[in-house]
Formats: structure tokens, sequence, C-alpha cells
């Protein structure tokens, strides 16, 4: 603190900043001025340098030793700290510029039906804060805000971690509006193998995975992505509770399927976090593997891939052998290099998905 502040233009007065003058103006020492103010020399030696509030107490003494209200060197603290808190204020406000800079207002209009409230950015920012439930936007700067970076994720920008963050933000408020029962890891198993039954039930999958991934204490939610989140999931315990987020970003099904395995892998082995694109380690390895076997049961696949025909006909077979959806099969060939990724034929049996549950 000091006597006084200035920012933009204006001045913020300190009280000590008026009590200075009148002892340059009794002609007292400071000491002598604090003896009669019945305080000690390090007390007003601290309130004038600005170092401490003017307390009741001492609004008394200099109210009664100098012949005025106390309300009148309270009003001179009560308008400091005004000042000093706009000023404060008007300094977060520009850090949070640069943080909105990350963001495209546009994807909160589009999928979240905000205002346009075009060129008004401090008032996108208020409603953005606003519904994030942050008091500034700074915080989405930092890592490990709502859930944990993994150790692999070290290329990281303040633009990947803002825009992380936001989603996690607005996955982790959604699911603390639904009521569910406290997780239970055996029925979320039994969730999980039922969801294994739906991947072929393009339109109506999602209301079943969600309903019984619920009655497991599972809270599933699907978020529109934002560009450059760099994220493809995030898990993380909510009291009795556990959040499963993934994105659209990859709209076919077959990477949908794989990425929400791979988050269900992640809760399997008590590993909780944001998963992000192009991330190693051996948590990530773990979590790949159960999404892979789970998928498609690796025996079945070993002997699939003996065979050597991976022809339309061939993948619709063992499709319906495992009871999959043949994209599954088909983006486990191409990842595993048996399929080439612009192979017209089989990039038919490829479907999208363009999922946006309301939020």
């Amino acid at each position: 603190m000091s006597k006084y502040i200035e920012f933009d233009g204006r001045i913020a007065f300190h009280p000590a900043y008026y009590i200075e003058e009148i002892i340059e103006q009794s002609g007292l020492t400071q000491e002598d001025f604090a003896k009669r103010l019945d305080t000690t020399p390090k007390n007003l030696s601290d309130l004038l340098k600005g170092e401490q509030r003017l307390s009741v107490d001492m609004a008394m003494k200099l109210s009664r030793m100098l012949g005025t209200s106390i309300n009148y060197w309270l009003n001179l603290q009560s308008n400091y700290d005004a000042l000093m808190a706009e000023f404060d204020y008007e300094k977060e406000l520009e850090k949070e510029r640069k943080i909105f800079n990350h963001l495209d207002y546009k994807y909160f209009v589009d999928n979240f039906n905000f205002p346009a409230l075009p060129r008004q950015i401090n008032k996108q920012i208020t409603v953005v804060r606003k519904f994030l439930d942050v008091s500034t936007l700074s915080v989405l700067a930092k890592k490990n805000l709502a859930v944990s970076f993994r150790s692999s994720a070290t290329d990281m920008t303040e633009a990947n971690i803002v825009k992380a963050n936001t989603m996690v933000q607005i996955a982790v408020n959604e699911a603390l509006k639904i009521e569910a029962p406290k997780f239970d890891r055996k029925k979320f198993q039994e969730a999980f193998n039922y969801a294994l039954t739906l991947t072929d039930r393009h339109d109506e999958f999602y209301r079943l995975v969600y309903n019984s991934f619920l009655e497991a204490g599972v809270k599933f939610i699907v978020l529109p992505n934002i560009k450059g989140s760099r994220t493809n999931g995030a898990t993380k315990r909510l009291g009795d509770n556990i959040l499963l987020m993934v994105n659209d970003r990859r709209q076919y099904s077959d990477t949908f399927w794989f990425t929400l395995f791979h988050e269900i892998g992640h809760i399997m082995n008590g590993d909780f976090g944001i998963s992000f694109e192009n991330e190693t380690g051996e948590e990530e390895e773990i979590a790949d593997r159960f999404a892979q076997d789970s998928l498609i049961p690796p025996e079945k696949y070993h002997e699939f891939i003996l065979k050597g025909n991976f022809d339309v006909d061939s993948i619709k077979n063992f499709s319906l052998q495992i009871g999959r959806d043949p994209a599954i099969v088909v983006g486990r060939l191409q990842n595993d290099h048996f399929l080439r990724f612009d192979d017209w034929e089989t990039k038919s049996l490829r479907q999208r998905y363009s999922i946006r549950p309301a939020i």
C-alpha cells in the first residue's frame, strides 16, 4: 500500500495523505503527534506509509484530537478502498481480456444461447465469467484448475490450457446439476458392457448409455468441442460421483467409441484427469489398451487379422460376429495399418456423429 495510487488518470488518496499534512502544519514531530494521539510512533509510522488501513479506533482518536467526526476519517478510508477495488477490478479485466482472446465468443452463442453482444467485449467477458462460475477468467490459464493435467501433457500453450479448462468447467458445472446415486464400480462395469451392445444403434445410443451410466453414479457429458482445446475427454471425481466428459472433436463413430472407452479405462484404473491428443505415457497406454480390447476382443481380432481379408463383406461379417458397429473394425484396421485411411470402400462404413445434448 501507499499514500496514493494513480491509475488511468485517477488518484486514490489514503487517509495517511491527509494525516501527514496535518502533522506538518502542526509543527510537531511524528513521535510527539503519536503521543498526543495516544498511539505508538510505530503504529503512526506504519499508517503514514500507507501500510495499514485506518482503524475505527484510530479514526476515533483523530476525531477527538482534531475536533472532526469519526465518519469523516472512516469515509476517507472507505473511499480509498472503493477506488482501490475499482482499480484492481480494471487491472484484472485487462488480464481477462488477454485470456478471452483465446476463446471464440461465437462458440457460446452457437451452443449455449448466449446473447450476441457484438463488439461489447467487456459484457461478453462478464457473461462468460458468470456461465463458467469463476471470479476471473484468469484462472482458466492455470493447469489443474478443475482436473489434473497429466505429466505427459508438457507442450501445452496458454491457449490450449484456457480452452481445455473452459470445456472441463462447463462439464463440471453441468454435472453438478445432475442427481445420481453413489458411484458403484460393479454397476458401472455392467453399464459399459451394455454400452458395447449399442455401438450400431447410432440414433439412440446416447440416451441409453447416459441413463445406464447415471444409475452407476457416472455423469456422462458430451460437449461440442472448442477448436484448439486439444482435448479428447476428461474424468473427475465429484463427491460420491464421477464425471466422464467427451467432446465431439472426432466426429466419426469409431473414434467416438474409442475415446469413450479410453476414458472408461482411466476411470477403472483410478486415474482421473484430462486426455489430450497425442499424449503419451503408461497411463495413456493402459487406457488405450483397455479401449482396444473392450471394443474388439483381442483373440477374435487376431484370428480375423490372420485371415488377411479386409474387404467390406469380411468386415461386416466379423462385426456381426463380435456384435460391434463395422466402423469400429474399420477404425482399428486403419490404426493398425491394415487399411488405408483413404480406402473409399471401407470408408463408407464409418458413421458421422453429431451429438449435441441440450445443456
